[in-house]
């Protein structure tokens, strides 16, 4: 009998009773503890609960890189409302969450809705919607959303024997709340930022170079300082020490300057700050843009604010 959780025993003694399984999502979590949270935090609704956590399900067929794997990380909302406000909140998350993706750079023409018919959806759910990625192997969900009614809360106060009803001030009733929820798995996101941000790019000079058109605020690393020649090294690691506060930044000196150049090219670096021997004389640096590679000249008093105008846009 295939079982999509894993099963597994806890405690010394391997028995019946000491059958435990591994998560397959992060959601009962929020669920159970709802009204807790609800009390503590003496929120009105609607209002949302998110968590980041470890998953497991015995997939089948796992593979496509990271796209589908047993153990993963997964990011999931739920947003708790009114009876016959889901509607609503439900075409809000979804144009959220779309926004959110192109937000990170994704291209709108790689994107798609797809909504899911009415014998596809699960047995919990009023409607779902998927965003779907084109991956390098084919469109693949990437994002869902979800209209789960009122259905966890009530099976866990039906088992629990505990009301995990709401009371809503502004009418004085009581009702269990709807829930939407947006879950996505952080490795396919990952996946598909990397798959829509890598160029292989051909050079006039005939040569080729890899890059990585992170927008700023995603790349982790946002400026490399990088000395013309060995001998800049003092200046170069002052520019470096006025910049690593405020910015992840790395200092590179091995190899030639274009080489560095392609090696932070290929990680995302949005920028390159290079010091030269004009440097020494005018107290100012070569910027290097990573996608168009154009280079301007910028006052090293200037750099942080003219860093932080790329970085924020």
């Amino acid at each position: 009998k295939f079982n999509l959780m894993f099963k597994t025993n806890l405690g010394v003694i391997e028995d019946e009773k000491s059958t435990v399984y591994l998560r397959p999502e992060t959601a009962q979590g929020i669920f159970v503890n709802f009204k807790n949270i609800q009390r503590s935090s003496r929120r009105k609704l609607p209002f949302g609960i998110g968590q980041i956590g470890k998953s497991f399900r015995n997939e089948i067929t796992p593979g496509n890189f990271i796209f589908r794997t047993r153990e993963f990380e997964q990011m999931e909302l739920e947003f708790f409302c009114k009876p016959g406000t889901d509607g609503e909140w439900f075409n809000y998350w979804r144009k959220f969450c779309f926004d959110f993706l192109i937000h990170l750079g994704l291209s709108e023409e790689r994107l798609r809705f797809r909504d899911h018919g009415e014998k596809e959806l699960s047995f919990y759910s009023k409607a779902t919607t998927d965003i779907e990625y084109l991956f390098p192997f084919g469109w693949g969900e990437l994002w869902g959303i979800a209209d789960r009614t009122d259905y966890d809360l009530r099976v866990h106060q039906e088992h629990s024997g505990e009301s995990l009803e709401y009371f809503d001030p502004d009418d004085n009733s009581r009702y269990l709340p709807y829930v939407i929820e947006p879950s996505v798995g952080v490795e396919r996101l990952f996946l598909a930022v990397v798959s829509d941000s890598y160029e292989c790019e051909q050079l006039p000079d005939g040569e080729t170079r890899d890059i990585l058109h992170l927008k700023p605020h995603l790349a982790p690393v946002k400026v490399a300082v990088l000395p013309l020649v060995n001998k800049l090294g003092e200046k170069a690691r002052e520019v470096f020490d006025l910049l690593r506060s405020e910015f992840n930044c790395e200092y590179d000196t091995s190899g030639a300057i274009g080489k560095r150049y392609r090696r932070q090219d290929a990680i995302g670096t949005p920028l390159c700050v290079t010091i030269d021997y004009d440097t020494l004389e005018d107290e100012a640096v070569t910027v290097r843009d990573r996608d168009t590679m154009k280079q301007e000249r910028i006052k090293i008093s200037e750099l942080r604010d003219y860093i932080n105008k790329i970085i924020k846009g």
